[in-house]
């Protein structure tokens, strides 16, 4: 294993505006590098990277292994796939324009379209709205529902037996996981608003927070510090130039960044206190077992997990150290979460360029932050089982 020295990690943090100094500093970051070391040789996983935000503030970039199979080092500012971090992003962008007045999160997306959504047909660059055709339910979806992961849509409509979307309860009434939901949102803010999204993104949040190394379409400045992917099997995977914006997971970053964004969403920068509020409270009580996969039965009362519900792109919880919350990001060579915990304004993003790190996670959210709560066999039913 590789691993960035002290010199690199400066660097990481020059990024961030943060310098670290002091026995606690130098203890505390001596940690995290034990705990990386001992997830990545616990999983077999290539690439790591680590922020923590204290008060607002990062505190701490660190990053290890490589980013390619060529054995180049995974660095701070690398640029590696934020999966569905992606949709907390989406939503904090969202915020805004609630405080803007641009949108109410309780008024029917129907509302801010000028035609019916099925009227609008299957979309490639959208969803497959047509097959919305005879369910008038659609009308009822609001931007909280989107948010909140329940329109009742499956992930998304080509996971459908028949690759059809449809509504399969009574939007709002539920969670269950859904991209196709919040690309409905972005087709209302587009075709609705007349918004263009990448670049409501880029002023509102890249932009703002001095995110310079992240956007929701690929650029060529990338392709000379990117990191690849590891499967689960170890094969490697080159890494995707998406050239769309999807506010559902087409977003690049870099640790330094994704620790910048985590200290503004913590701090409130951005949003008035009204919407920072609502963007991680719990609104909509989790009462599945798992979280995937999507449409599962709900749970009966006593099998769901306690204290866990849907904020607005995020998921909030209470623990040992009070509430918080949560976003994950995932594909077949990506493991991304960012955890953060009220008290104290404190955070940990954890991105990874291999699949396989994501079985360390909970043992490096509690080096960095303590032990937190985090619901972490119903966001990984797969890797911890009871």
């Amino acid at each position: 294993m590789r691993m960035t020295g002290w010199a690199a990690t400066a660097a990481g943090l020059l990024l961030t505006g943060v310098a670290m100094a002091g026995p606690a500093d130098d203890r505390r970051a001596a940690a995290i590098d034990a705990a990386a070391q001992a997830a990545m040789a616990k999983t077999g996983a290539k690439g790591l990277a680590v922020a923590i935000v204290e008060d607002g503030k990062p505190v701490l970039v660190r990053s290890y292994g490589v980013r390619n199979a060529a054995g180049a080092p995974l660095e701070t500012d690398t640029v590696m796939y934020g999966a569905s971090l992606t949709k907390a992003v989406f939503a904090y962008t969202v915020m805004q324009l609630v405080d803007d007045g641009k949108i109410d999160l309780d008024k029917p997306i129907a509302d801010y379209l000028p035609r019916p959504l099925p009227d609008y047909g299957n979309l490639d660059a959208y969803g497959n709205w047509g097959d919305l055709a005879g369910d008038a339910r659609w009308r009822k979806i609001t931007p909280r529902m989107v948010l909140t992961h329940s329109t009742g849509f499956a992930n998304f409509a080509w996971l459908e037996p028949d690759e059809k979307l449809r509504i399969h309860f009574a939007p709002g009434s539920r969670y269950a996981y859904s991209g196709e939901g919040i690309i409905l949102l972005q087709f209302a803010l587009e075709k609705g608003l007349g918004l263009d999204l990448g670049a409501e993104m880029q002023r509102r949040v890249f932009d703002r927070l001095g995110m310079t190394n992240t956007s929701m379409t690929w650029r060529a400045d990338f392709a000379r510090n990117l990191a690849d992917g590891w499967t689960e099997e170890g094969k490697t995977e080159p890494h995707d130039e998406r050239s769309r914006v999807r506010a559902a997971g087409s977003m690049d970053t870099s640790i330094a960044d994704m620790a910048r964004f985590a200290a503004g969403l913590v701090r409130g920068e951005g949003l008035s206190a009204a919407s920072r509020r609502e963007m991680v409270r719990g609104q909509l009580p989790i009462t599945t077992v798992s979280q995937f996969p999507t449409l599962q039965p709900e749970a009966p009362a006593a099998a769901r997990p306690k204290g866990v519900a849907a904020g607005l792109g995020v998921i909030a919880f209470g623990g040992p150290q009070g509430p918080g919350f949560f976003k994950s990001g995932h594909n077949e060579s990506t493991g991304n979460n960012m955890v953060c915990i009220e008290r104290g304004r404190r955070c940990v993003v954890l991105l990874s360029n291999d699949v396989r790190a994501e079985g360390a996670f909970p043992a490096l959210v509690a080096a960095a932050l303590g032990e937190t709560g985090l619901p972490w066999r119903w966001e990984y039913p797969d890797r911890f089982k009871p």
